[in-house]
């Protein structure tokens, strides 16, 4: 809205305290004696308001200064914020264009499956492989941010009900920015693994995109499909991560490729985890999925048991750890890999336990998918040292 302020000033009008005779003189009283009341009343009124306004003074008017009026009005219209900001805004909305946490998940994941390559071959370090390791996770991340700008692109009558603060949504990025941004991850991530990683490593990216687009793109748009949908991001998130990066790293070092049972291990449990997050995705967007006849299997099933049945899988997936790390002591820390993950069951249970008490309101339900998140961090982070 623009303020303006006038800098002339008004010209004063004063009313005349006493009515002159000739005025009064020249006032027709109506016959009707109750008609005459009703007009004298009115002049008796009138004399009271003149007196009173007459015995408070009249206030000065200041002259505004142009220049108040012109940076009202830029202030007001907001179209001169400084360069620096408008930066970091746009900072801001690519940033949560590329979901912190699924960024967080796929560095984590690389570290993680990378420290293990080397651990296993500590000989055959060299720092001439920091370049090609960082230049590898430059490209996982613009996969990531593909996949999930795809999905945003597609999704934004959706996120408007179940994620606002998504910055398509919310409007703080132009969906015209958003297929640049897209389309440079795509492109910059094709070139680096082309150029750096071989054609084997280069197919597998190849599929992990074509994966991502043919979950949310029309006419396939997979996530329609509870099956189809879970289905893509376990082997995109499970298989085609840990398979790719542990690939990778060992032909960087020279070596062939060959299974260990803590690759085996962490490749199968995150699969089975990205099962999980799969189906628990959906349970803070039911509304939305509702509304624009997204089927799955919260939508299906129903948040209760949905939770239920991801707990169970990851319950499942703890006790699995645990027997592995006492009937294969020569593969796996006993010491470490039994109570971390003893641990870590337990407090899915308890968070199951305060999802329950909470009556699975959207806040608790989204705090219960974050947390699923941070289970999954906290494998990869022990992933190096099991």
């Amino acid at each position: 809205m623009v303020m303006e302020l006038s800098s002339s000033p008004t010209p004063l009008r004063l009313h005349p305290i006493i009515p002159t005779w000739n005025s009064l003189h020249s006032v027709k009283l109506p016959t009707n004696p109750n008609s005459s009341r009703f007009i004298l009343a009115g002049f008796s009124n009138h004399l009271t308001s003149t007196r009173r306004s007459c015995c408070n003074p009249v206030p000065k008017r200041h002259k505004i200064p142009i220049s108040i009026r012109a940076s009202t009005e830029v202030g007001a219209a907001g179209s001169d914020r400084p360069f620096g900001n408008k930066v970091l805004d746009l900072k801001d909305a690519c940033w949560r264009f590329l979901r912190p946490h699924t960024i967080r998940g796929t560095a984590l994941g690389s570290f993680a499956l990378v420290a293990r390559a080397l651990v296993e071959n500590s000989n055959l370090i060299k720092w001439s492989l920091v370049f090609k390791a960082l230049s590898g996770l430059f490209a996982l991340i613009c996969g990531n941010g593909y996949i999930v700008g795809i999905n945003q692109i597609y999704d934004i009558s959706i996120d408007k009900v179940n994620k606002p603060y998504l910055p398509i949504a919310a409007g703080d990025l132009s969906v015209s920015s958003a297929w640049l941004l897209v389309i440079f991850f795509a492109a910059a991530g094709l070139l680096i693994v082309g150029l750096n990683f071989g054609p084997f490593i280069f197919s597998l990216y190849t599929l992990g995109l074509l994966l991502g687009t043919i979950y949310s793109v029309p006419p396939f748009r997979m996530k329609r499909f509870p099956v189809a949908a879970f289905l893509i991001i376990a082997t995109v998130r499970g298989f085609l991560l840990n398979f790719g990066v542990y690939y990778a790293t060992r032909a960087a070092l020279g070596l062939a490729f060959e299974w260990s049972s803590p690759v085996v291990f962490i490749t199968t449990f995150v699969t089975l985890f990205a099962l999980v997050i799969a189906i628990t995705k959906d349970l803070p967007d039911v509304e939305g999925d509702r509304k624009y006849q997204i089927s799955t299997f919260a939508t299906k099933l129903g948040v209760r048991n949905i939770a239920f049945l991801g707990s169970g899988i990851l319950l499942m997936n703890y006790i699995v750890s645990i027997l592995a790390a006492i009937y294969m002591p020569q593969a796996f820390r006993r010491w470490l890999m039994i109570p971390a993950h003893m641990i870590l069951a337990s407090s899915l249970i308890y968070q199951v336990k305060i999802l329950e008490q909470a009556n699975h309101t959207k806040e608790a339900i989204s705090g219960f998918y974050q947390f699923i998140w941070n289970l999954f961090y906290a494998e990869y982070a022990l992933f190096p040292f099991i």
